[in-house]
């Protein structure tokens, strides 16, 4: 196998990188959006030729999705989720115990917490996506959460479909859709404690029997550990 110089790996200089593609169309949305909501576009990031994601203050995540909807003709509601960026506390046991139970390895530090395409300030952010039928443009809207404050304007008033994923979402992660008209549990008891999406809820299931890659190997007929048994008793 050859090994690979420093010069194979280090970025060229930067009067010899090509030039990052443009995307027009996708520059032009970001435009708009920012013609209307302001200093409410904190981040934004273009895929070219394939997708753009725009993170916006949570205070602007009801009237940006008016403006989309209403303005933009976006009238095709994708889904509407959350996500909680902090590296699992667990680490492997998180994961999986393969490495630990069968390599007796010591579990891996959590790495420092990445909040993705448009950045974000929080560990917590909700995510929603809304397209064009007529245009073929879509966008992926982002919103930060502050760790005291899991609450956010509910888009239901606009996107009828974002019903059940506010639901799932505050059911799941613990954040408040204020204005939704029936914020109950889908899946879990009403009384249930704990979210299980977030990165600090254990699930316990993997503790009682680690999973994947561990399984209990039996020994096969006439090996060493039965003909131990055997002698032994005779």
């Amino acid at each position: 196998m050859n090994q690979l110089s420093s010069a194979d790996t280090e970025a060229p200089p930067a009067d010899q990188q090509a030039e990052a593609p443009r995307d027009e169309r996708r520059e032009a949305l970001i435009s708009l959006f920012s013609a209307e909501i302001g200093d409410a576009v904190v981040g934004t990031h273009i895929r070219a030729g394939d997708d753009l994601w725009i993170r916006i203050t949570r205070e602007a995540w009801l009237e940006t999705a008016r403006f989309a909807q209403q303005r933009l003709r976006m009238d095709f509601f994708d889904f509407l989720s959350g996500i909680d960026w902090r590296p699992s506390p667990y680490g492997r046991d998180m994961d999986s115990q393969e490495d630990i139970v069968v390599h007796g390895t010591e579990p891996k530090e959590p790495p420092a917490m990445a909040t993705g395409y448009a950045g974000g300030d929080t560990r917590f952010q909700v995510f929603a996506r809304v397209f064009s039928t007529a245009s073929h443009e879509g966008v992926t809207l982002k919103a930060d959460l502050p760790d005291d404050d899991l609450s956010i304007d509910s888009w239901v008033p606009v996107y009828a479909g974002a019903n059940w994923h506010e639901r799932e979402c505050h059911e799941m992660y613990g954040f408040t859709f204020n204005g939704h008209p029936y914020p109950v549990n889908l899946y879990l008891p009403g009384d249930f404690e704990g979210f299980p999406l977030r990165k600090d809820f254990p699930l316990l299931a993997r503790r009682v029997k680690p999973w994947p890659g561990i399984v209990d190997v039996e020994p096969m007929p006439g090996s060493d550990d039965d003909e131990g048994a055997e002698g032994g008793d005779s």
